[in-house]
Parts: C-alpha cells; structure tokens; sequence
C-alpha cells in the first residue's frame, strides 16, 4: 500500500512540475502574456522578442515578434525562411482608423521609395481593415502573419480579414514599421531583435 501512495504522489509531483513548465513558458510584456513558442498554421515559431510602444510616457501597445528561429538584426528577420508572426495588444483604448495611419506612415518612413508603388494597395486594404474596427480597446489583439504560400494574413481579436495579401513585399514594408531604420520606438526594436 506505502508503493503506490508513493507511486502515486512521485505522479502527481511530477504532473505539477509539468503544468508549472508549461505555464512559465510565457513572457510578460506590461501585464500581457506571450507564449515563448506557438504553432502557426503547422510552423513552430519561437518568440524572437516582445517589448512595449511608447508614445511620450503612454504605454500604447505591447508588440511580439514570432520566427522559425531566433534574429538579431532587420536584416536577417527580414530574410528569415518560413512562417512569421508580429503580435500587438493594446494597453489603451485608441480609434482604429488613427491606428492605421499611424502603420502607413510608418511603412512610407522606412520603406524604399521605389517600392512604395507596389505597397500602394496592401496599404489600403490594411487601411479598410482598420476603419471597420472603428476602436480597439485596451486589451485588443491582432496579428500580422506571413503564411508562405497564401501571403500576409492579418487577424483582429483571432479573426482573419478578407484575403491574404500575396506579396511578401508588403509584410515586410510592415515588419519596417517597428525595425526600419526611422523605428516607431527604438526601445522596442531593440526589444524585438532580442537586445534588452
């Protein structure tokens, strides 16, 4: 009878330790959870970094950056094989409409001038996209994915908008947004690329 109380307790304790791993697993970005890992559409992707966008002293959102495999540099994100994955959550209610201007400047600030034709109509669809939430509120979620073979998928509180958009071109004019050379937060670039 003591064997398998014994038994039994080693199960459990060992139960507990695997539920603790799997819960510490996670970051917290200014009191929101990101997994250290996710499965996107059969890829595994490993948090690259996460960091907070500040505006003056306003926390705004918190942004993850999710890769096949760890970067340390624009360049080599922007290079890197396979699905990818940038996470923002609102840390205060802002108009969505406003939020998407803000994106397309930053594309315009960081990308070459030469393709800014071709990002012309991603632009406004994300524009679109952005206009119909009207307002997201502290809390809100959306994702930007490049999903090889489809194209940028872009997703509102775990909902895909309309149609990928195919070229690669466009989600990269995005991921400029955070690590281009005019950042729309240096610190969180840094925290991005994995530096802090």
């Amino acid at each position: 009878m003591r064997k398998s109380a014994l038994r039994q307790a080693v199960a459990l304790t060992a139960f507990a330790l695997a539920s603790f791993a799997a819960v510490a697993a996670q970051v917290d970005v200014a009191g929101v959870k990101l997994d250290d890992a996710i499965d996107m559409h059969g890829s595994k992707l490993q948090l690259n970094g996460a960091g907070v966008r500040y505006k003056a002293v306003f926390k705004v959102y918190t942004a993850g950056l999710y890769l096949g495999k760890k970067a340390g540099t624009p360049e080599e994100v922007l290079a890197a094989p396979g699905a990818k994955r940038v996470t923002i959550t609102m840390l205060r209610d802002i108009d969505a409409n406003e939020l998407g201007k803000l994106f397309t400047r930053g594309v315009e600030d960081n990308s070459p001038k030469n393709e800014m034709s071709q990002l012309i109509p991603g632009l406004l669809r994300m524009s679109g996209i952005f206009s119909e939430q009207k307002q997201l509120r502290t809390g809100d979620n959306f994702t930007i994915d490049w999903v090889p073979g489809s194209g940028t998928v872009i997703s509102v509180k775990g909902v895909p908008q309309g149609e990928p958009i195919k070229e690669q071109a466009f989600f990269n004019a995005l991921v400029r947004i955070w690590l281009g050379p005019s950042p729309a937060d240096w610190k969180l670039k840094d925290a991005l690329l994995g530096k802090s």
